[in-house]
């Protein structure tokens, strides 16, 4: 009777383990494969190429490289002898077009304002309208050269159009700058985002607005955010448009398809935890909407801590 106990008793023991084991074993399978958290995140902003609407030397820099900026700061100058130069000289033509408009004008009046008896030829009547037409659309296109030679006036000012930080600056003054020419990038930390690359077959648990957790490679600091967007579109890379425009799709076929990657746009509840981060940098991103439990993340975190080398899940 006590052999049938102690052998009852091992089954029973051996029975659990085993349900255990393959509970364990369905839980880090739906947490790995399943639950929507990737390491393949990264920190996104937009940039802004810096570059001057107006050529010349540079001859001062308000800025230095990492520095940061708010909208309409003073980033440089640009050399502005020559644009106050043309400012003159348009204020110049404006005033000289004005006095021939006005005599075009005074003109006229005088004749319109001739008597019916007195005898004027309609050719010099004509005359005297086109003169006045001219002179008009000389005064106008010298009131459009002043308004040109302000704004380039203004414009060797360069200002930053958004809030951020400069960086990648090497400007230096003496710098002769041409027209288009980024010299500086602008990083909109207003901007400041994380995206998260998901597994297609973790978007059915991914939702606008669930709730999300991002840590940075290297910090053990859990940033909040919310998912802001799930991304329309991918480049499909087996199909592309032939030399007659039809579609070049290609002919071989993988057995073996992993699953595409969809970015995910994940926007930070707090403005100042975007000081955080660093455009670019590595994170782990894990959308809460279908939580795992905790005790399958402990399960998983002693799974990759006991055996390194012979285990290596990846997501």
């Amino acid at each position: 009777m006590k052999a049938l106990l102690n052998s009852l008793r091992r089954f029973l023991l051996t029975g659990l383990v085993v349900l255990v084991a393959l509970w364990a074993g369905y839980r880090l399978w739906d947490y790995y494969m399943d639950e929507p958290w990737t390491r393949d995140g990264h920190v996104r902003a937009d940039v802004v190429p810096v570059a001057p609407d107006v050529s010349g030397f540079v001859t001062d820099v308000l800025v230095m490289d990492n520095q940061q900026v708010q909208r309409g700061d003073v980033l440089f100058r640009i050399d502005r002898a020559r644009y106050d130069i043309a400012l003159k000289q348009a204020e110049a033509v404006l005033l000289g077009k004005r006095a021939m408009l006005d005599e075009a004008n005074a003109d006229l009046e005088r004749y319109s304002a001739l008597t019916p008896g007195v005898v004027v030829s309609k050719q010099r009547l004509d005359q005297v309208v086109a003169t006045q037409g001219s002179a008009q659309a000389a005064y106008d296109q010298a009131v459009a050269d002043l308004g040109l030679a302000k704004l380039n006036l203004e414009r060797s000012e360069v200002r930053a159009s958004v809030n951020g930080v400069i960086t990648n600056m090497e400007l230096r003054p003496g710098t002769y700058l041409t027209p288009g020419k980024g010299v500086m990038a602008l990083l909109d930390t207003d901007t400041l985002h994380v995206q998260g690359y998901f597994e297609e077959t973790k978007l059915p648990r991914i939702h606008v607005g669930d709730p999300v957790n991002v840590r940075l490679l290297g910090s053990d600091h859990t940033l909040r955010g919310s998912v802001e967007s799930v991304a329309a579109g991918i480049e499909d890379r087996d199909r592309s448009n032939g030399s007659t425009l039809l579609a070049n799709v290609n002919p071989t076929f993988n057995w073996v398809r992993l699953a595409q990657r969809v970015p995910v746009r994940v926007a930070l509840d707090r403005a100042a935890e975007r000081n955080e981060l660093v455009a670019g940098a590595t994170a782990t991103v894990e959308v809460l909407g279908s939580r795992p439990r905790k005790d399958t993340a402990q399960l998983a975190g002693r799974v990759r801590q006991s055996a390194p080398g012979s285990l290596s899940l990846r997501n």
